[in-house]
């Protein structure tokens, strides 16, 4: 109810709003003065503790570099505490769709691996969007800097503004965001925090979205804890169990040493795809109704080839692929077990030596251990921690 009381009071008091965004003098915002739950100091989101294992590279293949190698943070938009703290509060601000429903949290969650258990999200006036949440978590660290499962935002910057102005979404207008914006009486001090000045844009919008997204870097799994004891992945960690490590040398072990490369696609030790990008992962054995990155770039080689979200956290983000098709890891594991489709544009890694679709031939126990070390890039500091948590 305080919220819709000052809201009320800020849409009756948008003229003063107005002016006093051309004001550069400013108090910074502060917790006892507003309805936002922001801390009297900014929370650290720049100064990241990047363990050793994503800021050097030790393993061998295309594709293989260390984590940071592929930070697409652009230079006219370095991530700062302030900053991201305005992204955080738009992050989760419902009032900036069509009727004040939905926010970015609300098909990004924390607790979800900043995804959604829905297969779809809701959207505004209860649609369903087209495809399932991807998780942010790593967004940064993906060097062709593209987003969306097909690829259709060049950059983090771009994308960030798209479900704003989706009819299904958010329903809005830029227009209709920033003036939704202007009209809330915290935003003009988080703006002038963030950029020096209180006026507000879309393309602040957009910059300030990105800053806090980009700082949703995973540090602090199970897998990390027990990496940094040990000087190449391939070692056994001594925190694992001994399923753990036995999914982990099946993951990362090529294919005629008898293992199943999943690292090769899943690359790096962040578990994204930065060089090779998107793939066709044989879920089909046509493309229909959704072609991938073809809609948004029209080579045939994207005809049904999506994305390569990073691994962290995924035990959180069922269900799994870009249609949510895929309830359980198990099913994804079985998926590249005995499922693999011979789509046209089928990635080679998934191919055996004949060029046919890959039949791994899994054990049962085989199939849990993969799963059991999928489970320890489980990072539950970064879904708990305060500073991407709801601040209304």
């Amino acid at each position: 109810m305080k919220y819709l009381a000052l809201f009320a009071f800020s849409l009756l008091s948008a003229s003063f709003i107005t002016s006093c965004s051309k004001n550069t003098s400013y108090t910074p915002v502060s917790p006892s003065s507003s309805i936002l739950n922001l801390p009297d100091t900014p929370y650290n989101y720049t100064d990241i503790n990047i363990p050793n294992h994503l800021s050097n590279n030790v393993l061998i293949g295309i594709g293989q570099n260390a984590a940071i190698d592929n930070d697409n943070t652009p230079a006219t938009n370095t991530t700062t505490n302030d900053g991201a703290t305005l992204g955080r509060v738009l992050f989760y601000d419902k009032n900036l769709s069509a009727n004040g429903t939905i926010a970015c949290a609300s098909c990004h969650i924390p607790s979800k691996g900043f995804s959604d258990s829905s297969v779809l999200s809701i959207g505004f006036d209860i649609g369903n969007t087209r495809r399932h949440s991807m998780s942010l978590i790593n967004a940064r660290w993906y060097a062709r800097g593209r987003f969306f499962w097909d690829e259709r935002a060049a950059s983090l910057e771009e994308q960030v503004l798209e479900p704003f102005q989706d009819p299904v979404e958010m329903g809005m207008t830029l227009a209709e965001v920033v003036a939704n914006v202007q009209n809330q009486d915290f935003y003009p001090p988080l703006f002038a925090n963030a950029f020096g000045s209180e006026e507000i844009t879309s393309d602040k919008i957009s910059k300030a979205l990105s800053q806090f997204i980009r700082s949703i870097v995973s540090v602090s799994s199970k897998y990390d804890t027990g990496r940094a004891t040990v000087n190449i992945p391939n070692t056994n960690f001594a925190n694992f169990t001994t399923s753990e490590n036995n999914g982990k040398s099946l993951f990362f072990r090529p294919k005629n040493l008898g293992g199943l490369s999943c690292i090769g696609c899943h690359a790096t030790e962040a578990f994204i795809n930065p060089d090779a990008g998107t793939t066709n992962n044989g879920l089909d054995l046509v493309s229909t109704d959704d072609l991938g990155v073809f809609e948004s770039i029209a080579n045939p080689q994207f005809l049904g080839a999506f994305k390569v979200p990073s691994l962290k956290n995924i035990e959180l983000t069922a269900p799994y692929m870009h249609d949510g098709r895929f309830a359980t890891l198990e099913e994804v594991v079985e998926h590249y077990n005995s499922g693999v489709q011979d789509h046209p544009n089928l990635n080679n890694a998934l191919k055996d030596a004949n060029g046919m679709p890959q039949r791994l031939h899994l054990t049962d126990q085989q199939i849990a251990d993969v799963v059991n070390f999928l489970k320890t890039l489980t990072d539950t500091d970064i879904t708990t921690d305060p500073k991407f948590s709801d601040p209304f």
